[in-house]
């Protein structure tokens, strides 16, 4: 996902997609151990676009 993106979402709508990333990146983390996952660099990009969703929120949450 794009900063620009995230930075357009609201409040509610931010807090469900960090929802759903965690969710997503939970359910890699066990495909991975189980040795199903075909692209590791796959965990990585998640981790990413969770740090951005939460600094996007902290962000609005200073203002």
């Amino acid at each position: 996902m794009k900063i620009k993106e995230i930075r357009d979402l609201s409040m509610d709508e931010l807090q469900q997609k960090n929802r759903e990333l965690v969710d997503e990146y939970f359910k890699l983390r066990m495909r991975h151990a189980s040795g199903q996952l075909d692209s590791p660099a796959t965990l990585g990009r998640f981790r990413r676009d969770i740090a951005r969703v939460r600094t996007v929120l902290v962000e609005k949450e200073v203002k």
